[in-house]
């Protein structure tokens, strides 16, 4: 059984066990419960049923494994050509790492 569910604006396949790595979520707590009830799919063992826009009374329960996780560097490079103009950037995106405890439909 697996979901896909909308989280913080993007889409993740959810089935318990998974880890996952979504956007950085504030105010939450290693060990912490957090539900989303944003599903827009559920497959239980071949039937399918997809939301218009979300499946009614279904969600996600997921258990919060690391508060913040930083990503790889980002380096974002500008560069106009033969007008001596560069521009050097860069970024560590922040991540959340939840693991999927229980898939709800």
């Amino acid at each position: 059984m697996y979901a896909i569910v909308e989280i913080q604006g993007q889409q993740f396949k959810a089935e318990e066990g998974k880890k996952l790595f979504v956007h950085h979520i504030k105010d939450v707590e290693a060990g912490k419960t957090v539900e989303f009830d944003k599903v827009l799919l559920v497959d239980a063992d071949g039937a399918v049923k997809v939301g218009a826009p979300t499946v009614e009374g279904a969600k996600v329960v997921v258990e919060v494994v690391n508060p913040l996780v930083k990503g790889d560097k980002v380096i974002v490079f500008k560069m106009k050509r033969r007008k001596d103009s560069r521009k050097k950037n860069g970024h560590r995106e922040q991540f959340t790492q939840v693991e999927v405890k229980q898939v709800i439909a």
